[in-house]
């Protein structure tokens, strides 16, 4: 069993993020899906966004990573596009982190400290032709140039939030490969196993 901290996406905390946590649970897997939107859910990712922009990207960061404080710290650190700043913030600053599942986004590891932290194994997920995706894979390709603890997948579309089976943007059979890819590193990372190696596929 592997202890995750889950963060949602812009459009909030939806049927979809509900649905990806019970799979992991269903895999034996404890999951911790903290609510930065206090209940909050939005139809598309521009209301969201405007959400956000009004509640100030850092304040929602900062509760992000206050909820994290209550549960144990050697957990995986997992974000869906808006939840990656939390997530990966925590795996680079947080002692004891085992890992991080960064899934539509990824930052420049420069955002939280010099270097990624050594021994914490990390996934980034993303469309290849996702404009908003886009934008960070310069980012992904060094993070994961910088340690063999990191593997990158990229999925065929443009699709951004395509493993929430609650919106329009669900990509079955790719939530399905990412989905399949989360468990195995989980178990990885329950075994102490985590392969030492960078796959781009």
């Amino acid at each position: 069993m592997t202890e995750v901290v889950l963060y949602h996406h812009v459009q909030g905390l939806t049927e979809g993020v509900r649905s990806f946590a019970g799979e992991l649970r269903q895999a034996g897997h404890t999951v911790h899906t903290p609510d930065l939107f206090d209940g909050r859910t939005f139809d598309t990712i521009e209301e969201g966004m405007a959400f956000a922009r009004e509640a100030g990207f850092g304040a929602l960061a900062e509760r992000g990573v206050a909820a994290a404080e209550g549960i144990h710290p050697e957990a995986v650190y997992a974000g869906f596009s808006f939840g990656v700043v939390v997530a990966q913030q925590l795996a680079q600053t947080r002692p004891g982190a085992r890992g991080a599942l960064l899934m539509y986004s990824c930052l420049p590891v420069s955002e939280f400290g010099d270097a990624w932290p050594e021994g914490v194994p990390v996934q980034v997920h993303g469309k290849d032709a996702d404009p908003f995706f886009a934008e960070d894979i310069e980012a992904a390709q060094a993070l994961v140039d910088s340690t063999d603890r990191a593997e990158l997948f990229l999925y065929p579309g443009a699709e951004h939030l395509f493993a929430d089976s609650s919106l329009p943007a669900y990509d079955a059979a790719a939530a399905a490969l990412l989905t399949e890819r989360v468990l195995a590193f989980l178990d990885a990372v329950e075994a102490d196993d985590t392969p030492n190696a960078f796959r781009l596929s």
